[in-house]
């Protein structure tokens, strides 16, 4: 009577812990929804960062390739200021050699003209007697001509030497002018040039630190998506181990009903039973041994058909435990490293590794390099992009990832 009054006892400890256990189990789900919400929040927070990442490479791309085009301007314009200036020189050496020209040949030409108004004055100032004179003291007719066609020739040089003069001054001088002009334009060019190789240099400068500037806030966000990436993974840590956590408990809460439908069932009438079934073995003598024979055997029977059936659990846990953890039956999909399936194609995976088919698969909710046993073929958790329950198998082309299609299959931890 006295084991009568101790199962309720049991019964209302058991309930007891089952009510906690309840208590427990929902603190855990609220723990994994608080994850799955920082999870969230970061995986928001990294796709932002990423998306930053990609518009300020964009950036620093287009103004790398306008920084070239202001250097090859710059070399341009170098080069330019540098054979304006020879060619300025070369002017300003004609120039000045023209001048010299220009002074010698005024020069001659003032002697010239000095020697010519000598003459003119010889021959004017003391009278037209003189020529006269010398014409008629010819001594015939023919020295007469010989006499005029001198004085002829002589006043015929002088205007021929009057008009070279006129024209050597007149081509000097406009050979003057177009050198100046030339010279003008040369160093216009010049001054232009420089001036437009100092606005590319400014310009050069600025963009340099518009492209250093850029570099430095891509490491920030670079820094930024490190981050999340591990405060993603680190969620994902806490929301395996928290289902691990719940799977057990509610294994050990099926296992706590199980033994409480037990106790329930067998409690009070089979003690009873038992209690009058030695009363009468008791009283009977003889028989009563037979009969204790007899309940020895069922037992021995009972015995080694339990122990039969221990050993066949057994043998299927060996099984069991050979394929490794068994967490469920899995949502399978497939993809490749095209740019279609990961937005950019060559990418590497979450983890930091080179895809390979037959070894990668993503899905989160798992450390990673856990390994999965799915249909016999052992992968690698090496990637991310899939919640935990969704596997995404990486194949090598897209045509593959394609044809594999949706699939449902049990999943094994082997690690």
């Amino acid at each position: 009577m006295r084991n009568k009054k101790l199962i309720p006892v049991l019964l209302a400890g058991i309930l007891t812990l089952t009510t906690g256990t309840g208590v427990y189990a929902a603190d855990i789900d609220e723990q994994i929804a608080d994850m799955q919400s920082q999870k969230a929040q970061a995986q928001a927070g990294l796709a932002q960062a990423q998306g930053n990442i990609s518009s300020l490479e964009s950036k620093r791309q287009e103004l790398e390739s306008y920084l070239a085009q202001l250097n090859s301007q710059y070399e341009e314009l170098t080069d330019s200021v540098s054979q304006l200036s020879i060619q300025a020189a070369q002017k300003e050496d004609e120039l000045q050699n023209m001048k010299l020209e220009l002074a010698k040949a005024q020069q001659q030409s003032q002697q010239q003209y000095e020697a010519m108004k000598k003459r003119i004055v010889y021959m004017y100032e003391n009278g037209g007697t003189t020529m006269l004179e010398l014409l008629l003291s010819s001594s015939d007719l023919t020295q007469f001509m010989n006499r005029a066609e001198n004085i002829s020739q002589l006043s015929k040089y002088d205007r021929d030497m009057l008009k070279k003069y006129e024209d050597l001054q007149a081509s000097i001088q406009e050979q003057e002018e177009n050198l100046e002009k030339e010279a003008a334009s040369v160093n216009q060019l010049l001054a232009e040039s420089a001036s437009k190789k100092q606005e590319v240099q400014a310009l050069v400068s600025s963009t340099n630190d518009s492209i250093a500037s850029y570099i430095s806030q891509i490491s920030a966000s670079q820094a930024e998506a490190a981050a999340l990436s591990a405060q993603i993974s680190s969620a994902e840590n806490s929301i395996y181990s928290l289902t691990q956590q719940a799977a057990a408990q509610q294994s050990q809460s099926q296992e706590e009903d199980t033994y409480t439908e037990n106790s329930s069932t067998g409690s009070g009438d089979s003690y009873d039973d038992y209690s009058d079934e030695s009363e009468s073995v008791e009283s009977s003598g003889g028989d009563s041994y037979q009969e204790s024979s007899s309940y020895e055997g069922e037992s021995q029977g009972s015995d080694s058909e339990s122990s039969s059936s221990q050993e066949s659990s057994s043998s299927q846990e060996s099984s069991g435990s050979g394929q490794g953890t068994y967490l469920g039956n899995f949502t399978l999909t497939a993809y490749c490293n095209c740019a279609q399936c990961c937005g950019t194609a060559g990418n590497l995976t979450a983890s930091g590794t080179v895809p390979s088919a037959g070894r990668t698969v993503a899905m989160a909710g798992v450390p990673f390099g856990t390994q999965l046993l799915i249909n016999g073929n052992v992968y690698t958790v090496e990637d991310l992009g899939t919640p935990y329950g969704h596997v995404d198998i990486f194949f090598g082309s897209h045509s593959e990832a394609l044809s594999f299609g949706l699939q449902h299959a049990d999943v094994y931890q082997l690690n």
